[in-house]
């Protein structure tokens, strides 16, 4: 099983997603037998690819948004006990 094949959610794959579904509209019976089986390891490893990309992504975003909001929490703190 995969993840829906839109192409804006997935930019790494797309040349991979044009291939597989082509394949499924090329071969309607076919891809029940395994016409298809080898695009999709393909895709499957560019999606886990794309994933770990993003996950790295994500958590550099994380690690400066936790930076920031420290910053913003010694200001209060700074800011309260001065009053």
């Amino acid at each position: 099983m995969h993840p829906p094949l839109t192409l804006h959610k997935h930019p790494m794959c797309v040349e991979i997603i044009e291939q597989f579904q082509r394949c499924h509209m090329e071969h309607p019976i076919g891809k029940f037998f395994g016409e298809c089986t080898e695009l999709k390891i393909k895709l499957d490893k560019c999606f886990r690819q794309e994933k770990i990309l993003n996950r790295k992504a994500n958590f550099e975003e994380s690690k400066k948004f936790k930076e920031r909001l420290q910053a913003y929490r010694k200001e209060e703190n700074a800011a309260s006990n001065g009053q």
